[in-house]
């Protein structure tokens, strides 16, 4: 894919502390003069990722698999790319399990860029911003993803806020699933089976407690390479049925799903599916904070809170 067919404005500039720089089909990330992401949605993904997410010292925190094979690494689910909002259940297509090679029954869905695409970097913060086509396998077009994702500078932590608006083209239905939504797949030394821990707003922790559990936020942290370290997702109070349930697992799954109750809740009767009418639109904030320190250490609660009432502080 051509840049000039990406019709990329590029609006950064050399001395701001966040820079967002477009590189074909990919967007770098640089915060402080340090890499922290790229952000991916060329014609060869099957949805857009972030890869790899990085702390403030430069530790990489999400898995590598599968657009890159690092020793000791768990290489399952290889639909689960680094970071990613997708479903796997709107209108009965899967965007979800979505991956090219990956076999099955399912019908696959693809989430497609539709240019242009807008970069801004700044002093403080930096944005891309976007609009995707999630598409059926016969290339209908069932809803539109219009995103701003924010970069925040900071010394010791690294931030993304999200801000994801979904528009339906025709009638779209959001299907009771536990495969989706909002979701990270760590790198394989934070897993809880590897001593990492999961810890929700409530103090519950490990998977038993966390998984379908609801809670505004939800924080994953443990050791990597000496440095004690986490990542907390935050579900925003005016998400819908905030707040959210988490399908999150010890082999370093963590996902924000306000869908999936039939098996969260283990009951067959309930359908937590949302539907979004014509023309009609349904809005999704969240923030990836990422902190040295474990849950406690790292202040996640009073954290959540300076990103629920920003203006108090």
């Amino acid at each position: 894919m051509k840049i000039a067919a990406l019709c990329l404005l590029a609006l950064s500039t050399a001395f701001a502390q966040v820079a967002i720089t477009p590189r074909g089909p990919a967007i770098d990330v640089i915060i402080d003069g340090k890499p922290f992401t790229t952000f991916f949605f060329g014609e060869d993904t099957t949805k857009p990722y972030l890869h790899p997410l990085r702390t403030a010292s430069g530790k990489i925190i999400t898995r590598g698999y599968p657009m890159e094979t690092l020793p000791g690494e768990a290489r399952d689910h290889i639909h689960q790319r680094s970071m990613w909002f997708t479903h796997g259940d709107v209108n009965g297509i899967d965007f979800w399990a979505n991956d090219a090679t990956q076999q099955g029954q399912s019908r696959k869905g693809k989430i497609v860029h539709r240019p242009p695409m807008k970069v801004n970097g700044g002093k403080r913060s930096g944005t891309i911003t976007g609009t995707f086509e999630w598409r059926d396998p016969e290339g209908k077009v069932l809803l539109t993803e219009d995103r701003t994702m924010t970069f925040h500078s900071h010394p010791t932590l690294r931030m993304i806020d999200f801000d994801i608006r979904f528009t339906a083209v025709g009638p779209v239905k959001f299907g009771d699933t536990k495969e989706g939504s909002f979701a990270l797949r760590l790198t394989t030394a934070l897993e809880e089976r590897k001593g990492g821990k999961m810890t929700n707003a409530s103090g519950a922790a490990g998977e038993k407690q966390v998984w379908g559990k609801p809670s505004p936020w939800v924080d994953y942290s443990g050791t990597l390479d000496g440095e004690a370290l986490g990542v907390a997702i935050f579900d925003h109070p005016q998400n819908p049925k905030h707040p959210t349930y988490w399908h999150s697992r010890a082999y370093g799954l963590f996902a924000a799903n306000i869908f999936g109750e039939r098996d969260f809740f283990s009951d067959k009767t309930r359908d937590g599916g949302v539907t979004v009418e014509p023309g009609k639109s349904i809005r999704f904030r969240y923030r990836i904070l990422i902190h040295p320190g474990d849950t406690a250490s790292a202040g996640i609660a009073a954290k959540y809170q300076e990103y629920t009432h920003p203006s108090s502080n």
